[in-house]
């Protein structure tokens, strides 16, 4: 199961939707046309949205500890796993974070002006606030797979409890997993990026030395 999940995270990680995107100032042809997109990935923004909203269930009981509300633990009570408003106020908290932070990373209004500016359009989308609506929509949909996402991780120890009747899982969160795979990627876009590097390196010190030959 471990396995699985870590693969299915991966999967979702690396996934991104890529729109085309031609220049009018540039060659198009060959290889030059088919880099030429604009990469959105489905989970953009990480693990933020569920530390957020994890971050937000947990402060009436932080705040109930500090000044003994009844009121105050009630509320902490019934955001607490296993709360009747634990599982809504979870997934809307996180969906609301993913879509802010998805938003506050890329304006889709400065994307498409930067677009003109540039000579790019997306086929078939007028340049200007027809690009920005675009994109736009197009960010609000990757969103909400996001957030399905994210609220399956989050949720995904309370139901295998829920199913199975162990308490065991109560202390692994997907959100771990998430963690420890983004770290993982990031490490080797790294270590592919300074072997890129190497290799570059190592044509540059070839050129030399063949100038330097008489």
């Amino acid at each position: 199961a471990f396995f699985l999940t870590t693969l299915g995270i991966i999967y979702v990680q690396e996934a991104e939707r890529r729109i085309p995107v031609n220049y009018s100032s540039r060659y198009q042809a060959g290889n030059l046309a088919r880099q030429s997109y604009l990469p959105f990935k489905v989970n953009a923004t990480g693990v933020m949205p569920l530390i957020f909203a994890s971050s937000l269930l947990g402060l009436p009981l932080a705040l109930a500890r500090l000044t003994d509300s009844a009121g105050l633990e009630r509320a902490a009570e019934a955001l607490g796993p296993g709360g009747s408003l634990y599982l809504p106020v979870n997934v809307a908290l996180i969906a609301f974070f993913n879509y802010y932070y998805t938003f506050l990373q890329l304006e889709p209004k400065d994307l498409s002006e930067q677009l003109k500016r540039t000579g790019a359009a997306i086929p078939g989308i007028r340049p200007g606030k027809q690009t920005a609506e675009y994109v736009a929509s197009t960010l609000t949909r990757m969103s909400l797979l996001g957030s399905l996402f994210l609220a399956g991780l989050s949720l995904a120890p309370a139901a295998v409890e829920g199913i199975t009747h162990l308490s065991a899982f109560r202390g692994f969160a997907g959100t771990s997993v998430l963690i420890m795979v983004g770290v993982a990627t990031d490490t080797a876009r790294r270590i592919r990026a300074e072997q890129a590097m190497a290799r570059y390196q190592d044509v540059d010190k070839l050129y030399q030395d063949m100038d330097a030959k008489p």
